[in-house]
């Protein structure tokens, strides 16, 4: 486990990612984003190429790739201390950003591309493994659960054994918030999140302006950060690690005032 919960910046190189603040048209963008989200605080950078909204337009590989490795090179050259992800669930497009300098891999699909496991194990980079069910085009229709905490319990048990099978060493989990669950699941997951610790893995929380806010209150995702800020503050007292976030001074202000009720100033 992180001995302080550490926050994650959205990093999107995407024209139709679900919160129009979060996007970068070009690499000067992005890195002039970098520098203010590290500047807050942000402990890693997360980039994407590919949005997984529900719903969202195909993307093929090399475009993926061409959007997401030379924002990862640019970030990495102006800033050589920060930690820089890489959001994909392709094989292909990890590693390539891997080259181009990316020390992480977020996958939400929880590795899906047969290639994944064996890709992350080469670079021996840490690796945050998701739950969902199906592809963007395609989640919504997979929310039926018999046991939803039981089934993304049993789906992490499974895939961390081909995890470790293939040599990956840092694994974080993230329950998936948003991906084949409906706004009443995702409740449930958030209110039962600290069962996932007996795993004995860090948790990452994506919450950020999701529908399970915006929806719920009658708001657009414009509007999302109040909401995002007490639903992130709730998934630290259920050991939360990992705050994946769009809005990062908000988030290291909610981690650091928790901290200090934990006594970790």
């Amino acid at each position: 486990m992180l001995s302080r919960p550490v926050v994650m910046g959205i990093l999107n190189t995407t024209p139709d990612s679900f919160y129009a603040g979060s996007r970068v048209a070009a690499v000067d963008e992005a890195v002039r984003r970098a520098e203010h989200m590290l500047a807050d605080g942000a402990a890693i950078l997360d980039v994407g190429g590919y949005s997984t909204r529900p719903g969202a337009a195909e993307v093929s590989e090399a475009e993926e790739t061409a959007r997401v490795a030379p924002v990862v090179e640019a970030v990495v050259q102006r800033f050589p201390q920060a930690v820089v992800s890489v959001d994909t669930f392709r094989a292909s497009v990890a590693d390539a950003a891997l080259q181009a300098g990316a020390q992480m891999v977020n996958d939400v699909s929880g590795g899906a591309d047969a290639r994944m496991f064996e890709t992350v194990a080469r670079w021996q980079v840490p690796y945050v493994l998701m739950h969902s069910r199906g592809t963007p085009q395609t989640m919504t229709q997979l929310t039926q659960y018999t046991d939803l905490l039981g089934e993304i319990a049993v789906f992490f048990l499974e895939k961390l054994q081909q995890i470790r099978r293939a040599g990956i060493k840092d694994v974080i989990l993230d329950v998936g918030f948003g991906f084949a669950k409906t706004i009443d699941q995702n409740y449930h997951l958030l209110n039962n999140l600290a069962d996932f610790q007996i795993i004995g893995l860090p948790l990452l929380v994506g919450i950020s302006r999701k529908s399970m806010i915006h929806k719920r209150l009658g708001i657009t995702a414009e509007e999302a950060m109040n909401g995002t800020t007490v639903l992130n503050t709730l998934a630290l007292t259920k050991g939360a690690s990992i705050l994946r976030v769009h809005d990062v001074k908000a988030a290291v202000e909610a981690v650091a005032l928790y901290s200090l009720t934990k006594g970790k100033p």
